[in-house]
């Protein structure tokens, strides 16, 4: 079978573009491009089918087809020459159900997407393949891009980097100076990228990168650019494979740019398109109270997340989940669109909230970064007002890996993050070298054998 996928304006009107065309919004209205799939030809396979052959190539598949993204490459980028796909094996992370911590906020069935275990320590791995790989087989066609580039508060420039690295192409990664970690500043250093600091916020780095790819031959890569929406649509796919091809009742995801809430949406609904999944989960998307346009436009003004919902830029403050302390998101109404479609609600978290929520699952056998302890502190509240009932499957998304942010952890259980307690803080206890000293410590802790 011939499958084919094409760009379209996601407000609606007629316009259409070949992916390999550097467009990023419509010309006519201004919006956001997506991409769109012939659905009608996707569905002359069954469901069985669709199974059979995700679950053949799933981890074991012939390269690049055992990538979690390349292996559904119909569903992502149909007609793309496999030698020009650039992939870092990314996807097939693990989905664990976390039961301890499930029964500490009053929950049975719940499950973390741990979507950090991936080749640069974040879900930005998903989308990158996607883009760079299309910029390559772009190249390759003659088109003239120079670079690529990206606007990111880590992770993105991570992702970029690095893919762009083993494909050979330049990449430039424009970063809000003394904002992001220090191992996500690093990463793009290593990987060989032109890294600019800018004395500005990370909206303040998206108005110039947005500015630089006026210029044709600078591509952007940030996730306005629909191309990384389909590859991040995998986690979707991969999370009800991984639960037998069922979905759950809820996802909960962190958001920021909201580019990750648009594509978690998109990837349930083409399920349920064609009939692989029998029905939707609900969408939660949690915002740090410092950085929470989404929340503010939606729950705090009491009127349903849609698709007319205007929301207003805000001055992102500054949070310990600095990935998603965005305050102007470029994919809003991807974001609310997928939440209307998923019956979606948004909620916050307070640092208070995030840090403790994270320390908690941490305790339970994880090891979050903050942007996963803005989800689980927003199921902790949902849970709390009954709204998550107690038997109710849920999968929050953890969108990087914990130890990206390692002064983050050691900042909690040193009790040295500005303005918050540590009531759940494990410090290091300092004991003298005996077997005597040790013995005492350790039933100070856990009582006498």
């Amino acid at each position: 079978m011939t499958f084919r996928a094409h760009y379209r304006c996601g407000e609606g009107c007629d316009f259409q573009a070949e992916l390999t065309e550097v467009v990023y919004r419509c010309p006519r209205c201004g919006g956001l491009l997506e991409v769109e799939h012939d659905v009608a030809a996707l569905a002359g396979r069954s469901p069985d089918d669709w199974k059979a052959l995700f679950d053949g190539r799933f981890r074991t598949g012939p390269w690049p087809l055992g990538s979690g993204v390349w292996g559904k490459k119909e569903w992502v980028y149909p007609q793309l020459s496999l030698s020009s796909v650039v992939s870092m094996y990314e996807g097939g992370s693990p989905l664990l159900r976390v039961d301890r911590y499930a029964r500490e906020i009053g929950l049975e069935d719940v499950w973390v997407k741990e979507c950090g275990v991936t080749h640069t320590g974040s879900f930005k791995d998903l989308g990158m393949t996607v883009l760079v790989s299309a910029v390559q087989e772009m190249r390759a066609r003659g088109t003239p891009i120079r670079a690529v580039a990206c606007a990111s508060t880590g992770d993105t420039s991570a992702a970029l980097s690095a893919y762009c690295a083993a494909a050979g192409i330049p990449s430039v990664v424009l970063l809000p100076r003394g904002k992001i970690s220090t191992a996500q500043l690093v990463q793009p250093i290593a990987n060989g990228a032109l890294v600019l600091e800018l004395d500005t916020d990370f909206d303040g780095c998206m108005r110039v990168v947005q500015a630089l790819s006026e210029t044709p031959d600078i591509y952007l890569a940030n996730s306005m650019n629909s191309l990384r929406i389909e590859g991040q649509k995998t986690a979707s796919i991969e999370i009800a494979q991984q639960l037998g091809w069922r979905s759950p009742d809820w996802i909960v995801i962190p958001g920021g740019n909201l580019g990750n809430a648009s594509a978690v949406a998109k990837g349930f609904l083409l399920m349920k398109a064609l009939g692989v999944v029998d029905r939707l989960p609900r969408l939660v998307v949690a915002q740090a109270a410092a950085a929470n346009p989404l929340f503010l436009a939606t729950t705090a003004a009491g009127v349903p997340p849609t698709p007319s919902v205007e929301v207003k830029p805000v001055a992102a403050q500054r949070t310990l989940a600095s990935a998603i302390q965005i305050g102007a998101p470029v994919s809003a109404r991807r974001a609310l669109r997928g939440l209307a479609a998923l019956d979606g609600l948004v909620e916050q978290a307070t640092e208070q909230e995030l840090a403790d929520a994270a320390a908690r699952a941490d305790r339970a056998g994880l090891f979050t970064c903050p942007h996963t302890g803005v989800a689980l502190a927003a199921l902790e509240s949902l849970a709390a007002r009954g709204v998550v009932k107690r038997g109710d499957r849920v999968v929050v998304i953890s969108t990087a890996h914990g130890l990206k942010f390692s002064d983050f952890k050691v900042g909690y259980h040193d009790a040295t993050l500005p303005g918050l307690a540590a009531p759940l803080r494990n410090p290091a206890v300092r004991v003298a070298a005996s077997l005597g000293a040790v013995q005492d410590a350790i039933a100070a802790r856990h009582g006498k054998g």
